[in-house]
């Protein structure tokens, strides 16, 4: 017989707008404990020193979670000229050093090799496993790692401002696995000049905005109280990019049980996937086909 899982069975998002200092780990686990949550996640990894949106899964909510890190996410930051630090950020030792200081021109300039399909080395100080151990504490120890490259897709990367010479900030539209201190780091490197990211702010993450989270002092705040249920966003918003498909009666019933089950599709194309509904509650996702949603995630709700 399996073990009663303790806590709340709540299922949604609580959108947090992390502060720094705070690993996105410790978020969660705050939350969780706010809310006396069974159980909870959140959809992409935020650096310890980053603040912004931080989207925390509950419950059900959790398996929506690679729809989220999959989407487009926003990022304001502000990048260093002139220094390069072990950990492509403000916390690092700086290792390098130059007086070069390149103008606006050619800054807007080299930032079009980082627009597109680019290809990305992670920092040293990651998460990336290297032969199982994580890439951070492998560098920690003093070890200069050879990671490899990976795909990141750039929706756009523009200049937003240029305080003064040492310092430009930058806001990227980016895709899943994408490391600003690499942006930083690299862009440093294009330019002649070293670089390393001063502070980073993700403005928003799919259908999550920043400037809707609520704060930890908030969740502090309000903790273990109903007032704080009231800001759990429904599990639905998680499944922003996909297209609903009603379910009907016999449908619904179907789909609950893992098993194939009759919607009433709209524009959706054959293959395509898609979330099924059922008075205004998500059921599954899965690929519509000829009339039928195939489930590859049940909720149980």
């Amino acid at each position: 017989m399996g073990r009663t899982r303790k806590g709340r069975a709540i299922s949604g998002w609580l959108v947090v707008d992390k502060p720094a200092g705070m690993t996105s780990t410790a978020v969660v686990n705050k939350v969780r404990w706010a809310l006396e949550a069974q159980k909870a996640g959140h959809a992409g990894t935020l650096d310890p020193d980053a603040t912004g949106v931080l989207a925390v899964a509950l419950g059900e909510a959790t398996k929506t979670v690679p729809y989220i890190t999959d989407a487009l996410k926003c990022y304001r930051f502000m990048v260093r000229l002139g220094l390069s630090t072990r950990t492509d950020d403000a916390s690092g030792e700086v290792i390098a050093t130059s007086e070069a200081r390149p103008t606006d021109v050619e800054i807007a300039a080299a930032l079009t090799a980082f627009r597109g399909e680019i290809q990305q080395v992670p920092p040293q100080f990651s998460a990336v496993k290297v032969e199982g151990e994580r890439a951070y504490d492998l560098a920690r120890d003093g070890e200069r790692l050879d990671l490899a490259a990976r795909p990141l897709w750039v929706e756009s990367l523009e200049i937003l401002s240029r305080p003064d010479a040492d310092h430009v900030e930058l806001e990227m539209v980016c895709g899943k696995g994408g490391y600003v201190r690499s942006i930083a780091r690299d862009l440093g490197e294009a330019l002649g000049c070293h670089g390393h990211v001063a502070w980073l702010r993700r403005t928003w993450s799919g259908p999550f905005e920043a400037e809707d989270g609520i704060s930890v002092a908030t969740i502090d705040e309000l903790a273990r109280s109903e007032a704080l249920l009231s800001h759990v966003l429904p599990l639905a918003k998680g499944l922003a990019d996909l297209p609903e498909l009603p379910a009907t009666p016999e449908g619904a019933a179907r789909l609950r049980c893992g098993n194939p089950g009759m919607v009433i599709a709209s524009d959706v194309e054959f293959g395509e996937e898609a979330w099924a509904s059922y008075q205004g509650q998500p059921v599954a996702v899965g690929i519509y086909k000829s009339g039928e949603l195939h489930p590859s995630r049940v909720f149980n709700l």
